[in-house]
C-alpha cells in the first residue's frame, strides 16, 4: 500500500484538514478494509476497478466521487485489483460552506454536484502517474470554492471552537463561540453534518484517543481519560467500543502488532 498525505495551502487550513492519495494492490481476490470513525468528512474521488460497501446484505457499489460523512460505527469497503484514491478530508461543518451540500449522515453519502467533472481529469493524471498534478488539480478546484466561504459563518465559528477544545467545550460554550443560541447552532449543525454539536465533539474527542493508541500504544488508558476530559477510564472506554466494537486495550494491542508504516495522520484506513 503507498500513502501520501498533502498539506493545504493557507487559505484552506481552516476548512479541510489535508489532501491525500492511497493505492493498494488486491489481486483478482476481493479483499476489504475498515474505515473507523473520527471527526472529519471526506470527499473521495477512486480509480481502478472501483469499489462497494455493504448494504441491505449485498454489496453496493460505490461512484465516485462520494463523500465519507461522519459515522459512529466502522464501515467495510471491498475492492480487488489495483484501487487508488484521491481525497479530501474536510471538517464535517465546512462541507456545507464549500460546496453547498450536507456532508451526510451514517457514513456514505451518494450526491451530484460539479465537482463530479473533475473525475475525467483526475484520472488522466492518475494514469499518468502524475500524482501531484492531480492534487495540484484539486487544490485549485478547492482554493475557488473557499473564496465563497465567509469565516464570519457560524458554522465556521463553532467548528474552531470545538477543535481548539479537542471536543470537551459544552453547547453551551459552542453557541457562545458561534454568536448563536444552542437552538439555532444546533439546527445549522445537524443541517450540515448530519449531526448534534454534542455527536460532533463526541467524535472529535474519540479521535485524538484513536490516534494516540495507534501511533503510542503503550499510553496510560486511565490517564488519558482524564487529560481528555472522559469522566473516567470506564466513560472513555464505552464511547471507544461505540465507534469501534473494540475495547481501547484491544485496538492498542493491534496497533502494536499490526500498525503498518505509513504517515503519521493516517490511521482511518486499517486492513481487515
Amino acid at each position: 500500500m503507498q500513502h501520501q498525505e498533502f498539506e493545504p495551502p493557507e487559505e484552506l487550513r481552516d476548512t479541510i484538514k489535508c489532501f491525500w492519495y492511497n493505492s493498494r494492490e488486491s489481486g483478482e481476490q476481493q479483499s476489504s478494509f475498515e474505515v473507523i470513525p473520527d471527526g472529519y468528512a471526506e470527499i473521495i474521488f477512486h480509480f481502478g476497478s472501483g469499489c462497494s460497501i455493504s448494504s441491505d446484505g449485498g454489496l453496493q457499489s460505490l461512484p465516485s466521487p462520494f463523500i465519507m460523512g461522519l459515522h459512529n460505527h466502522p464501515v467495510h469497503f471491498y475492492v480487488k485489483n489495483r484501487f487508488e484514491v484521491i481525497a479530501i478530508r474536510c471538517y464535517p461543518w465546512t462541507v456545507f460552506d464549500l460546496l453547498e451540500l450536507p456532508s451526510g449522515k451514517g457514513g456514505v453519502h451518494l450526491f451530484e454536484h460539479p465537482i463530479a467533472q473533475l473525475q475525467p481529469v483526475l484520472n488522466n493524471y492518475i494514469q499518468a502517474g502524475k500524482i501531484s498534478e492531480a492534487i495540484a488539480e484539486v487544490k485549485r478546484y478547492f482554493m475557488d470554492a473557499r473564496l465563497r466561504v465567509a469565516t464570519s459563518s457560524m458554522l465556521f465559528k463553532a467548528g474552531v471552537a470545538m477543535r481548539k477544545a479537542n471536543g470537551a467545550m459544552p453547547v453551551s460554550q459552542v453557541a457562545e463561540a458561534a454568536h448563536a443560541t444552542v437552538r439555532t447552532l444546533e439546527r445549522n449543525f445537524k443541517q450540515s453534518s448530519g449531526y448534534t454539536v454534542k455527536d460532533v465533539s463526541a467524535l472529535i474527542r474519540f479521535e485524538q484517543v484513536r490516534n494516540q493508541l495507534w501511533h503510542y500504544p503503550d499510553t496510560n488508558i486511565a490517564g488519558l481519560a482524564h487529560e481528555l476530559d472522559y469522566t473516567d477510564q470506564a466513560h472513555l472506554s464505552r464511547e471507544f467500543k461505540r465507534y469501534t466494537g473494540t475495547t481501547p486495550a484491544a485496538f492498542a494491542r493491534k496497533a502494536k502488532k499490526e500498525r503498518p508504516v505509513i504517515s503519521y495522520d493516517f490511521v482511518a484506513f486499517i486492513q481487515a
